[in-house]
């Protein structure tokens, strides 16, 4: 089942079981797609809509940071319960032994040498990795090796 039909269908079982912050979430991520849909003109994928999620999710949790600097731990759940929904919809998570795996085939389909390469290396992970595991964490990952 495709991704937006996923979505819409649990939005129907949310509705139903009157799960008020499962629907707000899932009304939110729909409104999110529909949003890049109409400003790019063209219809999402699969890959284009976990790109949206994963873009909810990090949002969600540079929030959840803040409002716990702020000691605004209600506003902080309400992100978390955000985020376990949004969750649902996500590939599983990769492992970090896995993470590494894919960083050194992607080192070497990509032929590098040197920080310089980075970049080559990111533009081949990324695809394999979107929405399954931290961009950032992976980052530093890759640093380490190329160093």
């Amino acid at each position: 089942m495709a991704l937006i039909e996923q979505l819409k269908e649990e939005q129907k079982l949310a509705m139903k079981a009157k799960d008020k912050t499962r629907l707000g979430t899932i009304r939110l991520a729909l409104s999110a797609i529909k949003q890049r849909e109409v400003d790019e003109q063209i219809t999402l994928g699969d890959d284009d809509i976990l790109a949206v999620l994963t873009k909810m999710v990090k949002q969600r949790r540079d929030s959840v940071a803040q409002f716990e600097a702020a000691g605004r731990q209600d506003l902080a759940d309400a992100e978390q319960a955000e985020i376990a929904v949004l969750e649902d919809f996500m590939p599983q998570p990769l492992t970090e032994d896995e993470v590494s795996v894919l960083i050194e085939s992607a080192i070497a389909e990509s032929g590098a040498a040197g920080m310089q390469d980075m970049g080559k290396v990111m533009a081949v992970l990324k695809p394999q990795i979107q929405g399954r595991a931290d961009m950032g964490k992976v980052s530093g990952l890759v640093r380490s090796k190329l160093a």
